[in-house]
């Protein structure tokens, strides 16, 4: 496995051992330098009063897979989300949905990232744009960065 395919594998066990992560239903794929895919389930579990996805998902899923897109340029350090635009599209009720993000600029201290959703028709039903931040944390001394098994 290439350097960067230990990172990318090592991201994808991060974003699993992150806690928050128990409360959806999803999964990153790291595609390669700059592109990250997080396909997730709408349920009615993540409804607002009005029986659609909450925008708490649509933010969530689109900083998720932007940031991860970005953190493929770093290797060292854990980036953080400095600000984050959100644009909603369109509801979704249910169903597969896939958030794809890609790294658009910067490679040293901030970099810039987008995102969009895409529902089980293809259509898209939010996009954003995120700027973020390297922190202090080695990626290194995180465990779900840093173990073999996940």
């Amino acid at each position: 496995m290439s350097g960067a395919d230990t990172h990318y594998r090592a991201l994808e066990r991060l974003y699993g051992s992150a806690p928050i992560n128990a409360k959806f239903a999803s999964s990153l794929e790291i595609l390669a330098e700059g592109s990250a895919r997080i396909s997730f389930d709408v349920t009615e579990e993540s409804y607002h009063a009005a029986g659609a996805a909450h925008g708490t998902i649509y933010f969530k899923m689109l900083d998720d897979a932007a940031f991860y897109a970005a953190n493929t340029l770093a290797t060292d350090r854990f980036l953080l989300t400095t600000s984050f635009n959100l644009h909603f599209t369109k509801p979704v009720r249910a169903g597969r949905v896939v958030a794809e993000g890609r790294w658009i600029s910067g490679r040293r201290r901030v970099l810039v990232a987008e995102a969009r959703l895409v529902d089980g028709e293809g259509e898209e039903i939010g996009r954003g744009t995120g700027t973020f931040m390297r922190s202090r944390i080695a990626l290194s001394s995180l465990p779900g960065y840093s173990s073999a098994g996940g």
